[in-house]
């Protein structure tokens, strides 16, 4: 994971609400091994969870270690543990068990994580992203390679600068990057770059394009890609605690467990279609607007485009049901709503039902 550490002190004005950011918190881990690979032992300052016992978290519990009893996953990360048992119990599932540790983690820590924002500003979130990118422009021979989420392409890009930095209080920071076609400098891209605090440190989230090339009167121009990102919405919220639920927190909790479920297979979204049985494949793209609130039963509803693993033009639409259980935010049940079908030369999408099948409804702001 890319970081970059705590630096200063400062006041803010935390006022989004903390329940939706440890409802959706996105836990950026590689799957680990399931034998740990023979290193010496080291300090309980560079392991993960800070020493914490890792199979205690797993089961709801903060137990500090020694650190005596280590395992290092594929990618060299340590974990430690309160004793032999209780790692020879976490290798029984150290892939599950490490999700659970995360979970708790996240919902354990949701007022600091909202106060961890106040170590850090703007200018730290676009250090942590230029440095990001130019490791990848090192190691791709000057381009910065970007697989465009909507059709599957593989952009070569190059950078142009940070245009300027949003900051989203209890979410995190945007910085807006200006890059350019490789081959034609008149294709200009915008992208975003989400980057939260994560345990002491500024960690990069996610990468979403916001505006793309378009040709239009002779001449290359740049439009929003729809639906926005969802951290674009609340541009012209009025600060402060919300007592209703907003369209754009509830995107936000269907897009971190897209991703979160993603990260636990490599980044692609496994999902069993409730009609043929049938694993899907899929690759998160965005989603839909407007988001809708079922009146029966409080549910929010949100449906989301994947591309089929693969492929460009294969999308399905598949819908989430979100329940606001004690302030937290969290996906109850998912569905596949529409399915690609190749009709008269191209894929379009066909519907197995309807949004208002599922009875009377009424939009989020």
């Amino acid at each position: 994971m890319n970081t970059i550490p705590r630096s200063r002190s400062r006041f803010s004005f935390p006022w989004l609400s903390t329940a939706i950011l440890a409802a959706a918190a996105v836990p950026c881990w590689s799957a680990p091994t399931a034998a740990p690979t023979a290193a010496p032992v080291a300090p309980a300052a560079q392991a993960q969870f800070g020493g914490q016992c890792t199979e205690a978290l797993a089961e709801g519990r903060h137990v500090m270690t020694s650190c005596a009893v280590q395992w290092r996953d594929q990618d060299g990360k340590i974990y430690c543990f309160n004793d032999a048992a209780a790692k020879a119990l976490f290798l029984k599932n150290p892939a599950e068990n490490l999700r659970r540790a995360h979970d708790f983690i996240a919902a354990s820590s949701v007022a600091s994580t909202e106060q961890e924002m106040q170590y850090f500003d703007g200018k730290d979130a676009e250090t942590l992203v230029t440095r990001v990118i130019e490791d990848k422009l090192r190691a791709n021979g000057g381009t910065f390679p970007l697989i465009d989420p909507q059709n599957g392409e593989h952009l070569q890009l190059a950078f142009d600068g940070i245009d300027f930095t949003r900051t989203l209080d209890g979410y995190g920071f945007f910085p807006d990057v200006k890059f350019h076609d490789h081959a034609q400098p008149q294709k200009r891209y915008l992208i975003d770059f989400w980057v939260a605090p994560e345990r002491g440190q500024l960690a990069l989230q996610e990468i979403r394009i916001y505006k793309t090339p378009l040709f239009e009167d002779g001449r290359w121009k740049m439009m929003e890609r729809q639906p926005i990102p969802w951290w674009w919405i609340p541009a012209s919220e009025h600060p402060g605690k919300l007592a209703v639920k907003r369209g754009w927190e509830v995107m936000s909790a269907v897009e971190r467990h897209a991703l979160r479920t993603s990260a636990l297979h490599g980044g692609v979204f496994k999902l069993k279609d409730d009609k043929t049985g049938k694993e899907l494949l899929l690759k998160f793209v965005d989603t839909h607007q407007p988001i809708r609130q079922l009146d029966a039963n409080g549910h929010y509803f949100a449906c989301t485009d994947f591309r089929v693993v693969g492929t460009k033009d294969q999308i399905y639409d598949i819908d989430f049901w979100i329940d606001d259980k004690n302030g937290r935010m969290t996906v109850d049940q998912t569905k596949v709503h529409k399915v690609p079908e190749f009709k008269d030369g191209r894929w379009i999408q066909v519907p197995r039902y309807e949004w208002k099948d599922l009875g009377s409804s009424h939009l989020v702001p």
